[in-house]
Parts: C-alpha cells; structure tokens; sequence
C-alpha cells in the first residue's frame, strides 16, 4: 500500500511572516492526518518553516537545487547545502524551471542524481505542452524525461523517488486533466518503471499537479494510479491545502 502524499509548492511567495503563519495553519490542520504532508517554501525561507514545523507531523522540501555539488557556482543551491538545513525532499524538473531556465532532461538527472546523494527524495516532474499533447506526443516527451533519469541513475534510483506528473497546460490554468485522463499518463509512467523493475514500480508513488483544488481532489486521488498531489496555488491557503489533503486521506 502506498502511503498518499500531498507537496505544497509556495514558489516565489511569502514574507518571513507570512510564510510561518501558513506553516503553524498547515501543520495545525493536516498534522494528524495518515498521510505525508510537504511544505517547499523559497530557500531563503526554509529554516524559518523547519524551525516552526520542527516536532511536527510535516516536512520541509525544497523547490530545486543546483546540479553541482560544490564549486565556482555563483547563485546556486547544492542539494547537501539543503539536507543541512533539515529538508526531505527536493523537487526537480518543474515546469517552470525547464521553461524559464532552461533545465534540460540532462540537467534534470544531474539535479536528481545530486538530490539522492544527499540522502534526500527528489519529486521529480514530468509533463507536456498544451501543443504536444495536441500533437499526440505526449508519451514521447515524458518519456523522454524519464529514460534521462534512468539512463544517468538506473531504475534502481525510483525506490526512493517520488514522481509528479504535471501537463503544463494545466499548470495555473484552472485547467484540470479529467481524472480519467490523468490516470491513463499516471498508468503508463508506472508500466515504464516495470519494465525495469515491476517491485519498484508497485511501491513508486506518482503525484498529480495541475490546478488541483478541493473541489476535483477526491476525485483524482480516487484513481488507482494517482497518489497524492503536487499543489500550486492552492497550497498557499491553508484552509484549501488541508481539504485536499483531507481528500488524499480518503
């Protein structure tokens, strides 16, 4: 059995203040549920959210990392730099980073493979354009985005993974894949991982992201394919995060 989990993605939002104030409303809400609960605030902010959710039933990831471990590297993050501060997890291959920073499927796995070494989850993403999936490719490119990890990692690094199929047309949106539609990608991905290792592949959590809200969650989550969910917009009212995480624990 799975566990279901249920990430927050606060992006670039927050003041110190505020920030901790949703963390003690998250924790306060969803602290008790069976499920896991991530919180990924700015970088600039984890320490604040560690120390308050610290003792809690939460954890603390982060948006990203640099694909380096140490270096002449102005500006960048690395993932071991990011477990000193008491962080779980790191999401890697958002969208928004492939889009606006160019982080290709080579960087991505470098990013991946960098976040393990480190002892930590990687939440990696995958997803399609609007025009992509128009064009019938949908499974070429994930797939793509997917063998690049596997090609650099091996299947074997799944086993402690997280993966978060996010279609890009249907990030901040208010576009949603139909639950049906989510699943039939959601499928796929984790018959792809099979065909290296069904035992990993059975135990791998798939995330869903893509205007997720409390009205469609239960909904998605329902899915047998779908376990949890990745969360923009809504994560960032407690009130909305702690109903969709109300739905991943059924």
């Amino acid at each position: 059995m799975r566990q279901p989990l249920v990430a927050g993605n606060w992006k670039l939002n927050g003041s110190r203040t505020s920030v901790v104030e949703l963390a003690d409303a998250v924790a306060s809400a969803c602290g008790n549920l069976p499920i896991e609960t991530l919180v990924c605030p700015a970088f600039v902010h984890i320490a604040d959210v560690c120390g308050t959710l610290d003792g809690q039933n939460l954890r603390v990831g982060a948006q990203d990392c640099s694909d380096q471990s140490s270096g002449a590297y102005t500006g960048e993050v690395s993932a071991q730099m990011l477990a000193e501060m008491g962080v779980s997890s790191v999401i890697v291959g958002h969208s928004e980073r492939r889009q606006f920073y160019a982080d290709s499927n080579e960087r991505v796995a470098a990013k991946f493979e960098q976040v393990q070494s480190a002892g930590l989850t990687p939440i990696f993403c995958l997803g399609e354009s609007a025009e992509e999936r128009e064009a019938g490719t949908t499974r070429e490119v994930i797939g793509s985005q997917l063998q690049a990890v596997i090609a650099r990692c091996g299947v074997v690094a799944m086993k402690n993974a997280v993966l978060a199929y996010e279609p890009v047309w249907a990030i901040g949106t208010g576009l949603t894949a139909s639950p049906e539609e989510a699943q039939e990608v959601h499928r796929w991905l984790r018959a792809e991982v099979a065909a290296g290792s069904a035992e990993i592949a059975a135990g791998l959590r798939i995330l869903y992201g893509g205007s997720v809200k409390p009205a469609n969650a239960a909904q998605l989550f329902a899915e047998a394919d779908i376990d949890g969910g990745l969360i923009g917009g809504a994560a960032l009212d407690a009130a909305d995060f702690s109903a969709i995480c109300r739905a991943a624990a059924g």
